[in-house]
């Protein structure tokens, strides 16, 4: 359970001030916001001085310990402590000290060289102190920026990790986002300035950088600034940022971003900005990225997957846009939802289904969240939402109307009845009117349908998500309640033996209601009442079935235990134990009979009572499965009302047990008497209640345990020991008594109370009444009785059997259930091991020193016994079990056991989260679940023993755990180990002490040592899933000790390789090692600015800090002891290091040792200290061993290890400014003259001496392209640099070039790019040496190339112009096959592409090059010219605020080659695929040379599709019409490259992103194909309609003019002579009536009337000889399209029948006998119409009329064979 989870759950605003003053006076200041629960503790007094003292002293160590310069222990261990005090009273310090936390724990979150793990420790603490802005506001706490941007830099963008140099956890990514998150409200007024100058250099939108900066823009800029700060916050930025995302149309990673930073700038500022001129482009490119299939013929493009919008972020943007005055987005939302609603529906499945569910689920959530802020929040110094544009009550209607019909078809789908049923429980705050009756009218029927399960688990648990809206009515659905006890009756027959899932459904379901609900009858009001209103009346008249139904759901569980007995439900050898399923059957039955008896009045709580009594005593049952179930219902009762139910239970069941226990041999049976065995089940059960209701039975109680504690048979005293824990803990625990709806229990109605008032009630905080059971003297004296009685005969004997003098009897090993919860721990005193102030925490219990400590004795029995059975009966391994389990208890069990702890909490959270009311908020939660709470927070006291004492006792105890981990059987070793792992975590640096207890049995000296012990050992070393890894510890003392002793294990006897579990545990161990390990720091200083905080806060009063600030003296003394502790961690690192090589360098070390040890000293690399020279000299040496595994190792450390050594170069400031003598610089980004001299120029090429020496050489790629950095520029000076390697081995490296294998080539392309990227400093002659020589190989060999991409990242083209040059030589010559030509494109390609922007004129080059060698045959050039234009054309992008660039521009590349096409655009003729051999120039004719250019051009077209930023929308559109008669229209078998190639054009252009100027454009272009005499074409144009519309579907519907050009162009396809458009256009009108593009209205109706009334004149007898049929095409055409567009109308509604529906069907069904094709649309319409309509005709034929009906009948239910 992480702090957080514990302390965020939000306080309500309490209302008694009186309360708060009287806490004031007491504390001495006002608390920030305490918990609130700590106030309905029964101990409550007590807590106030035990906060104030527990927090004066984390300030005074604290700040001590910062003063003394103690990061560790010190520091870290008291910001745990503070972490614990705020888990336990929440932020219960003044304004003061909160303040002086957070600057303190800011300060040393950013300590430059801090280790990783001690900075996440202050992070996750300064988030939780942050967490709460309202708490702080920008007045009392102003936090830099820059050292968390320094951090953030320092860390996520390393520049050493890649090399090894630094080791991150993987959490350390998020951990840093949300201390930024929450650090950002408080950075000051002047950082967007700052932020802005910091960041602008960064954005080169072709570069890596820009995604950089996008990253950093969305995580730092702050949004939340007051109205009058606006100026110095977003609107410096909005205007540019937005108007980039409007222009990026293809979806580049770091858009992302820019939407996350929208969606927040909404929710923090609505109604300071205008949001309406984007809010179609903002639905329009959300829609988009829901990536939804459309059409039959898309393709996906991979990058709309992988960078599609986030939809938390996409959430909070749609509700902050909501309201205002133009009410635009609820319109659009509304088209939204309207326009992929059939995508909901339960039929419909797909890889996009998961994206929409959570759309719906987070929706709803997101407009309650604002509405609580803008209505029910407290005012805060955050901005408030402006009159203008809160959410008005239309507002809200309007969103709920527009979401229900979604979510209630996602009820039923396959995965989502979860999430409609949270989306249905915000919406139902909203509008319970609106949302709750069609969800009943869905509930109703499926509680009666027997078939379709599904449709109950997922109406029920929808009806679970708007129970508390429902039982509470209130003014908008005053109706609500009525519904109650219909739902409840009819929910019964889900209690369901046969169907498990219905079963646990329908228990949730009854739970949940009957907690809202006291079952009291109160029929008799509606006589002796007249104030009732009418539902009160119907109300009080339904509450007489409260009472039947009580009786008949305990009827079902009766049927429900019958069916589950043990001999129903096993075979005879099967397992005793219950099933998973049972287990669960079991909880929710128990928890359900419990909340409904708890809710029950005490005249119905009787009746059932007797039921359950009568049941239970009348029938035996077996102890497993029924018997378990029959005891947790009479359990629940007796827990109800302990004193009516014990009246009844206990002394039957201590009668029977006497009478049958009456025959002492029935005692010793092994196999007890079934009729026994249940009554003391039964009684175990009923004995855990109210301990003041047992003492009147103590005699009894005290007769059965000493009768049964020592039976024969394990499953009787298995029992008794149940039965005297759950005495034991009755009598000893706190806990409240009941958990009722209603304070003191359920009441009768009176004149002035009436119960069905209380109906859905949350609990009163102020006024809780929780009735708490408090240990009585009585009690306590009894629980001394009962152990003085019971546990010390057994301890003695125990102590004998030890010495030797008695025989151990089987009974005592029962004792491990004893709870040691009621002991008092006395602290045993030998010396302390380690002293860091133990946490004590008051738990209600004040403990009598002066009894005996039973903690105390069990421990000096159960040592000796431990060890007296290992010496003579090791094998006696369930003894053992026993042991372990208590000395378990002994260690950690005080009351109740973390995990129960953890899992108790999980469900509270779960039940709170099923139940809560997030719209009113203030702890609107039932008062069951609020005492759950206050119960876990008193649990959570009992738990908190953080830092506990290491005492000699724990010491002894642990040791004896540790033989146990190593002993003989497996089994116990695991148990043993599972409670060793708890204890370590449990004591602070006990670790330490265990560590070389663990690292002697793998001594390799020692030949006493086991195989299993020696496994033990390594297992114990390995650490389980969760706990601490003791071979990995964060301390140079700890792995210094554990990593050489496992490499030195390996030369132990007891080691065997053979042995595959050793094996896997070395690898598990290694594996660990090096996913756990974090790089340990080595500088443990802690700067001036910390102190100066720390001091602060030591001055600060209320509380005073205790102890108080070091004297100068001890501060010096701590400082020197600080660099002390530095010099110890760098000596440690070292010798760890020596120690390691040392283990390498032994002779007898086995290979996989030796591999492990290599892997242990790569990660002893790091960034601020040098490897020690022998380490390097190891790696070094390694680069050649025979091992490919330890080459790769050294060759990754040898790289860390020069990025080391690697010298810091002069550096000389530079003015950009005075280069290009341009004195101002521009603010628009692109080729401007003050950027120029960067560029590649020809002319002006560094060729000399001087010339290089003049130029001022940039390597960074983006500087420049955007605003120029604000600091001085930097240019590197060269530095002299021994060359003897390349001189020398010149000869070697042509001899490699000589060599034609594959490994040698890739030697000499590496050894070459490293030579190449390291020249980056020498000087002219130096590099001009080495040219020739590159220029010679590389010339030889261009395969050698693909590495050389690489070589030119990041620098600057004119240093490199010799390489360029060399690779613009004729690249495409055909020299060598396409292979050869294929590669030298791929490297010029790469060259040119990491250059970017600063290369223009090698691209305008390139392209004048390529431009006529386009017409190329081979497929693979093909493809890569295509890559390599897409590269060219880049550059040319259309962003706001860019110049236009000089590199080579789309347009006219395109003009170019349209008038080399204009032979395929002019003819009518097919175009065929011409395959030609060889690429001869000029034999052949234009159009051969024309088509091959086409299949060039359409490889660009799809390359550039995916990667350009912008899609050239107006040259595209010149290509369409070609396109448009090539791509084929049915899936071709036949592989024809160049129409497939078009087709995936076509798909892929159809998808790009429309502006709305662009529209009218691609319209009238998609209108002239469609007057093509091409069918294909006029086809085709309508697939590509279906996406382009829903693509850019709010872009067209902002439109007008553009929806009726679509609509006249889909009608005019409709009459098209050729069957198949016909068909294809009446699927496109269909498509886009769904989506809500155009709709059904009366014109259009009448139009399709009109046309399909078209007569069709007779048919004339045929005469003889002719064959053509005589009916003129052109009315048969009219009157099908006129069938089809009807046939469009009823396809559009799939799942529902509008209004208009069943007259055309009926008009259809008269077209049945027409020609065809008529009749054959007009069968398949009825058709597809009778298959989408099936599952809910019942519900469809309501829209029918009788006659409507008769018809419709006749023509869809087929025909009977034998009629």
């Amino acid at each position: 359970m992480t702090v957080s989870n514990i302390i965020e759950v939000e306080e309500p605003h309490l209302g008694d001030c009186n309360m708060k003053k009287e806490a004031t006076t007491f504390l001495g200041f006002v608390p920030q916001k305490d918990i609130v629960y700590n106030e309905l503790l029964p101990y409550k007094d007590k807590l106030d001085e035990e906060s104030n003292e527990f927090l004066a002293q984390i300030k005074g160590n604290l700040g001590r310990a910062v003063q003394l310069r103690e990061i560790w222990p010190g520091v870290l261990f008291w910001t745990r402590k503070l972490s614990t005090y705020m888990r336990l009273y929440g932020r219960k310090f003044s304004k003061e000290d909160h303040v002086h936390f957070v600057k303190l724990l800011y300060e040393l979150v950013t300590i430059p060289k801090l280790e990783i793990s001690m900075m996440q420790c202050f992070a996750r603490l300064l988030i939780t102190l942050l967490k709460k802005k309202e708490l702080l506001s920008r007045e009392d706490l102003e936090l830099p920026w820059r050292p968390l941007y320094e951090l953030q830099d320092r860390i996520l963008y390393s520049k050493t990790e890649h090399l090894g140099l630094n080791w991150f956890p993987s959490s350390v990514e998020a951990v840093l986002k949300a201390l930024i998150k929450n650090c950002r409200p408080y950075f000051p007024e002047s950082a967007t300035q700052e932020m802005l100058e910091e960041w602008r250099p960064l954005m080169c939108p072709f570069d890596v950088t820009m995604q950089k900066a996008m990253g950093y823009f969305e995580l730092f800029l702050p949004t939340t600034l007051p109205p009058e700060l606006h100026d110095k916050g977003f609107k410096l930025w909005f205007d540019e940022l937005i108007s980039l995302w409007v222009s990026v149309q293809n979806l580049p990673s770091w858009e992302v971003n820019l939407v996350s930073l929208f969606a927040r700038l909404a929710n923090d500022n609505i109604g300071y900005i205008d949001w309406d001129p984007y809010i179609p482009k903002i639905f329009t490119r959300i829609l988009r990225s829901l990536n939804l299939p459309v059409g039959s013929s898309q393709m996906l493009v991979s990058r709309y997957l992988t960078n599609a919008y986030d939809i938390s972020h996409v959430v909070i943007w749609i509700s902050a846009l909501l309201g205002g005055p133009s009410k635009q987005t609820q319109t659009q939302l509304s088209g939204l939802f309207n326009s992929i609603a059939s995508f909901f529906h339960p039929s419909n499945h797909g890889r996009w289904l998961m994206k929409l569910m959570k759309l719906v689920q987070r929706l709803p959530a997101s407009v309650v969240k604002r509405l609580h802020r803008e209505r029910y929040r407290m005012p805060t110094w955050l901005t408030p939402v402006p009159e203008s544009h809160l959410l008005s009550e239309q507002d809200i209607t309007d969103f709920v109307e527009s979401m229900k019909q979604p979510i209630l078809l996602v009820m039923f789908s396959k995965t989502g009845s979860l999430d409609a049923a949270q989306a249905l429980q915000n919406l139902a705050l909203l509008r319970p009117d609106l949302v709750i009756p069609p969800v009943l009218e869905k509930t109703y029927p499926a509680m009666e349908t027997l078939t379709e399960p599904h449709q109950l688990t997922a109406t029920l648990s929808c009806m679970i998500g708007v129970a508390r809206s429902l039982v509470a009515g209130g003014q908008r659905f005053p109706e609500g309640p009525t519904h109650m006890l219909p739902l409840l009756m009819r929910a019964l027959p889900g209690v369901d033996p046969n169907d498990f899932s219905k079963c646990m459904i329908t228990f949730q379901f009854l739970a949940t209601f009957v907690t809202l609900v006291p079952l009291v009858d109160c029929s008799a009001a509606v006589q002796t009442r007249n104030d009732l209103t009418q539902v009160e009346k119907v109300l009080c008249s339904a509450s007489a079935e409260f009472e039947d139904f009580v009786l008949q759901f305990i009827d079902r569980c009766f049927a429900l235990i019958d069916t589950s007995t043990l001999e129903q439900t096993r075979e005879e050898m099967e397992t005793e134990k219950m099933t998973h399923l049972e287990s669960l059957v079991e909880l929710g039955l128990s928890s359900t009979f419990s909340t409904i008896l708890t809710q029950c009045s005490m005249e119905i709580f009787q009746v059932a009572l007797e039921k359950v009594f009568n049941f239970a005593t009348t029938n035996i049952f077996e102890t497993h499965v029924a018997g378990r179930m029959v005891a947790n219902m009479c359990r629940a009762a007796t827990k109800c009302h302990p004193a009516e139910a014990l009246k009844l239970f206990l002394p039957h069941c201590c009668n029977a047990i006497l009478q049958i226990s009456a025959y002492e041999e029935e005692l010793n049976e092994e196999e007890l008497d079934k009729e026994l065995m249940w009554n003391l089940q039964l009684l175990s059960e009923v004995t855990r209640v109210d301990g003041d209701q047992l003492l009147l039975y103590r005699s009894q109680l005290v007769q059965i345990l000493q009768l049964t504690l020592h039976l024969k048979c394990k499953q009787g005293y298995n029992l008794a020991c149940k039965l005297l824990y759950h005495i034991l803990r009755s009598m000893s625990l706190i806990y409240p008594r009941e958990y009722c709806s209603m304070p003191g229990g359920v009441q009768q109605h009176t004149d002035t109370y009436l119960p069905i008032k209380d109906w859905g009630r949350p609990g009163d905080l102020l006024n809780l009444g929780i009735q708490w059971h408090m240990p009585s003297t009585e009690e306590k004296e009894f629980v001394f009785y009962l152990l003085d009685l019971l546990l010390k005969p057994e301890l003695q004997h125990l102590q004998k059997h030890t010495q030797g003098e008695q025989d151990i009897s089987r009974s005592a090993t029962g004792y491990g259930n004893i709870p040691i919860s009621t002991f008092p721990f006395i602290n045993i005193k030998p010396e302390i091991i380690i002293q860091l102030c133990e946490t004590n925490v008051y738990t209600g219990v004040d403990y009598d020193l002066s009894r005996e400590n039973y903690r105390e004795d069990i421990c000096k029995v159960i040592r000796p016994l431990l060890h007296h059975t290992l010496e003579h009966s090791e094998d006696d391994i369930k003894s053992l079990f026993s042991i372990i389990k208590i000395i378990n208890d002994l260690l950690h069990f005080k009351g109740s056991h973390k995990h129960e702890f953890d899992s108790r909490w999980k469900s509270f959270s779960l039940i709170k989260k099923s139940m809560e009311n997030k719209l009113h908020g203030s702890k609107q939660h039932i008062r069951a679940l609020l005492i759950d709470r206050v119960m876990l927070q008193h649990e959570l006291r009992n738990l908190t023993k953080e830092g506990c004492c290491y005492r000699s006792v724990h010491q002894d105890l642990i040791n004896d755990l540790l033989r146990l981990s190593t002993s003989r059987y497996s089994q116990v070793r695991s148990k043993a180990q599972n409670v060793l792992f708890t204890a370590l975590g449990t004591y602070s640096l006990c670790c330490r002490d265990v560590i070389p207890a663990v690292l002697e049995y793998l001594d390799p000296d020692r030949t006493d040592v086991t195989q299993q012990q020696f496994k033990g050992a390594l297992y114990c070393l390995l650490g389980n899933h969760s706990g601490i890894c003791l071979a990995n510890l964060q301390y140079w003392d700890c792995i210094a000790l554990t990593w050489p002793a496992i490499l030195h294990s390996g030369m132990s006897p007891s080691m065997s390789l053979e042995k595959s579990s050793v094996v896997r545990l070395f690898d598990d161990l290694a594996d660990k090692i090096h996913r756990q390990y974090e790089t340990i720091g080595i500088d443990f200083s802690i700067p001036e600015s910390c102190v100066e905080v720390a001091l602060k806060m030591m001055k600060s009063s209320n509380p005073e800090p205790t102890p108080c600030a070091a004297s100068e003296q001890e501060e010096l003394e701590g400082r020197k002891r600080q660099e002390q502790k530095n010099k110890d961690s760098v000596q440690k690192y070292e010798k760890l290091v020596v120690d390691l090589l040392d283990s390498l360098y032994d002779r007898n070390l086995l290979w996989k040792f030796e591999q492990i040890a290599i892997g242990f000293l790569s990660l002893m690399l790091r960034d601020d200290h040098p490897l020690p020279s022998s380490a390097v000299l190891f790696f070094v040496e390694s680069l050649n061993h025979d091992s490919l595994l330890v080459r790769n190792g050294a060759i990754s450390a040898v790289s860390g290890i020069l990025k080391q050594l690697k010298r810091p170069h002069k550096k000389v400031a530079v003015n950009p400014y005075d280069i290009s003598e341009l004195k101002t610089s521009s603010l628009l980004a692109g080729d401007r003259p003050d950027n120029q001299w960067l560029r590649y120029d020809s002319s002006r090429l560094p060729c000399s001496q001087q010339d290089w020496n003049e130029c001022c050489f940039i390597e960074k790629t983006h500087w420049g392209y955007s605003i120029w950095p604000r600091y001085t520029f930097l240019q590197f000076l060269n530095i002299t640099v021994t060359h003897h390697l390349v001189q020398n081995d010149v000869f070697n490296l042509e001899r490699l070039v000589a060599d034609s294998h594959e490994s040698t080539q890739r030697c000499v392309a590496e050894i070459i790019s490293g030579l190449i990227r390291g020249s980056k400093h020498w000087s002219y002659s130096k590099v001009l040496a080495h040219i020739t020589v590159y220029s010679l190989i590389l010339s030889q060999k261009y395969s050698l190339c693909t590495n050389i991409c690489v070589v030119q990242e990041s620098r600057d083209p004119r240093k490199l112009h010799w390489l360029f040059e060399m690779l613009m030589e004729s690249p495409v010559t055909g020299e060598g096959g396409s292979f050869v030509d294929a590669c030298r494109l791929y490297v010029l390609q790469g060259g040119l592409a990491q250059q970017e922007w600063r290369v223009p004129e090698l691209l305008h080059r390139l392209l004048q090059y390529l431009e006529p060698k386009l017409t190329q045959v081979y497929k693979n050039v093909r493809e890569r010219i295509g890559s390599v234009l897409t590269y060219i054309f880049m550059i040319d992008v259309n962003l706001p605020h860019t110049q236009p660039t000089t590199s080579p521009r789309n347009a006219e590349f395109t003009e170019r080659v349209l008038a080399r096409l204009k032979p395929l655009t002019e003819g009518e003729e097919e175009i065929q695929n011409h395959v030609v051999e060889e690429n001869t120039e000029g034999d052949q004719d234009e159009r051969t040379q024309a088509i091959k250019l086409l299949k060039t051009v359409l490889k660009w077209l799809m390359t550039s599709a995916g990667r350009s930023f912008s899609s050239v929308v107006p040259e595209q559109l010149r290509l369409l019409p070609l396109l448009f008669k090539i791509a084929p229209v049915e899936n071709d078998d036949s592989y024809d490259e160049m129409k497939r190639d078009a087709k995936t054009c076509l798909s892929l252009m159809s998808q790009g992103l429309l502006y709305s100027e662009q529209i009218p454009q691609v319209l009238s272009a998609l209108e002239e194909i469609s007057r093509s005499s091409s069918w294909h074409a006029r086809y085709t144009v309508l697939t590509y309609l279906q996406i382009m519309v829903f693509y850019n579907l709010f872009t067209f519907l902002s439109d007008a003019k553009a929806v009726s050009d679509v609509r006249a162009l889909v009608l005019s396809l409709l009459e098209d002579e050729q069957l198949e458009v016909r068909e294809m256009a009446a699927t496109t009108l269909s498509g886009f009536l769904q989506c809500n593009f155009l709709s059904i209205d009366e014109p259009m109706q009448a139009h399709f009337e009109a046309l399909s009334k078209t007569r069709l004149p007779k048919r004339k007898r045929r005469e003889l000889g002719s064959v053509v049929d005589t009916i003129p095409s052109a009315d048969l055409v009219r009157r099908h399209a006129g069938v089809l567009g009807l046939s469009a109308c009823i396809l559009s509604s799939p799942y529902d029948v509008p209004t208009w529906m069943p007259q055309i069907l009926v008009d259809l069904s008269a077209h049945l006998n027409d020609t065809q094709p008529i009749e054959m649309t007009v069968k398949k319409t009825l058709s597809d119409f009778r298959r989408t309509h099936h599952d809910n005709w019942q519900e469809h034929q309501q829209k029918f009329t009788d006659d409507q009906l008769l018809v419709l009948t006749d023509l869809l239910v087929s025909p009977c064979y034998y009629a």
